[in-house]
């Protein structure tokens, strides 16, 4: 929240926060019969005590603008200046019935809990600033000149950092490929996104990992496809379940994400992802291959990406520079057939009328200059530190109470855990100490597992981080 009551004022601290909430209440972003924030998470967002809270709302509640009810909380009142009588439209009927499903509860509580200042974050899968380029893209700024027109560009992407990002693929991930048949994305989940919509329909039925970030994600819910699962362990899928659940489901496309994978760390061996291609050829079936972290690989080896191998046109490529770069550039692409590639864009010109010129510049820039490989080298040494930080860590302080997938690339940390405890009493014990992770469930169907990302987190926060984590671990596992 950006605005704070200010400290300064002669006006009390709680009718400050009474005056915010009736502003929003009568400019309608607070409708009537609109649920108020909780007093605790308000208090909280705003740095005071819960009873400055409590008399904010009694304010509101003496003016009639507010109800108290018990069990349930404050909410706008339900007639509000005279309102009862007048059709007003029923927002929150809307909000639960719309065909784009909303994040599971667990995300939600995740994501906020991760803007707070006093928790250690160990849930966002992204980069810390120190480990992205925002001093490249600083220098990029002040000493190059952008001669770009800035206006509505190619519904593909800009043709110059599409061009850049072919040389990319062929030089980092030996991929050979041209710049007509690369889609610039905003990110990779875009482009998920885009795959979901344009080439597939309602009752399909696709495989995806277990566990896997695609589990995540409500948009194969909200576009009603059939999502089956193909178990992982720490090689990966095997191959051949995919030839199971084609003979019983009819698969119409394969979501994989071969390389470090996103929760679990494994890598997919080459006999493996040779037998998947071999599937994928002789089924004709589909394969999405989502590669995030292949560049992250801390022995600095050449990954073969599942494209790199694919001599029949059967992969779908999405990359981006989120997990390599900064996630807040915002580009991420598809590689694939010439013909699909034109009908996302397509849909991508429906959707925003195509990318914003400025992070295309800034990554063209950055891609193609000497300064790409020396971060991508800084970015792999701190990550090994990170990922051995973390590693000694959960040995040092949990090695009798869970298991580590150790990984080599990408940055994040499987565990198991091995008692039986309630994984959402245990996240909330944990945020309760200052630290915020995402419980293993989230990802797919196996319990007792927590995932722990190491990328944004500051390098001395990895060890308080892992200390209090164990310490509600403990409060767990005394209680049994």
């Amino acid at each position: 929240m950006d605005w704070k009551p200010d400290r300064e004022s002669q006006l009390p601290v709680y009718k400050q926060i009474a005056q915010y909430l009736e502003q929003r209440i009568s400019n309608g972003e607070f409708p009537s019969g609109t649920p108020l924030p909780s007093e605790r998470l308000f208090a909280k967002e705003l740095g005071v005590n819960r009873s400055t809270i409590v008399a904010a709302y009694e304010e509101l509640h003496g003016f009639g603008i507010v109800e108290r009810l018990q069990g349930k909380g404050t909410i706008v009142s339900r007639n509000i200046w005279g309102r009862q009588s007048k059709r007003i439209p029923n927002w929150g009927k809307l909000i639960e019935t719309g065909s784009f499903l909303p994040n599971t509860a667990m995300m939600r509580t995740i994501r906020k809990e991760s803007s707070d200042v006093d928790i250690i974050d160990l849930a966002s899968g992204e980069l810390s600033p120190d480990l992205s380029a925002s001093q490249y893209f600083r220098e990029i700024m002040s000493n190059q000149d952008f001669n770009y027109h800035v206006g509505y560009d190619h519904p593909q992407g800009n043709v110059k950092l599409r061009e850049t990002i072919a040389k990319h693929l062929k030089e980092f991930r030996t991929i050979p490929a041209t710049s007509s048949s690369i889609l610039v994305t905003s990110g990779a989940q875009q482009a998920l996104y885009l795959i979901v919509q344009c080439l597939l329909q309602p009752g399909d039925a696709v495989a995806i990992e277990d566990p896997s970030y695609c589990y995540s994600l409500p948009l194969f819910k909200s576009a009603g496809l059939r999502a089956f699962l193909l178990p992982v362990d720490d090689q990966g899928i095997n191959p051949d379940d995919i030839v199971q659940l084609h003979k019983q489901h009819r698969i119409k496309m394969v979501f994989l994400n071969p390389n470090f994978q996103n929760p679990n760390g494994s890598f997919l061996n080459l006999e493996r992802r040779k037998r998947v291609l071999e599937i994928s050829s002789y089924y004709g079936i589909p394969i999405i291959e989502d590669d995030p972290y292949s560049l992250t690989a801390f022995d600095q080896s050449h990954v073969p990406t599942l494209k790199s191998l694919d001599q029949n046109g059967s992969v779908l490529y999405v990359s981006s520079l989120s997990k390599i770069v900064a996630s807040g550039l915002r580009i991420g692409w598809i590689f694939g057939p010439q013909t699909v590639i034109e009908r996302l864009a397509d849909a991508k010109q429906q959707i925003d009328f195509g990318h914003s010129i400025i992070p295309e510049w800034i990554a063209n820039q950055f891609l193609s200059s000497d300064d790409f490989s020396t971060h991508l080298h800084h970015l792999r040494e701190s990550l090994i530190f990170k990922r051995d930080k973390i590693v000694f860590s959960l040995y040092d302080q949990l090695s009798d109470q869970i298991d580590t997938l150790v990984p080599e690339g990408g940055i994040h940390i499987w565990c198991k855990i091995r008692a039986d405890v309630n994984e959402q009493q245990l996240l909330k014990e944990a945020i309760k100490r200052g630290v915020v992770y995402v419980p293993g469930s989230v990802f797919g169907t196996q319990k007792g597992y927590v995932r722990f990302t190491y990328g944004r987190v500051q390098e001395e926060q990895i060890e308080p981080a892992i200390s209090r984590f164990a310490d509600a671990l403990r409060s767990m596992t005394r209680d049994k």
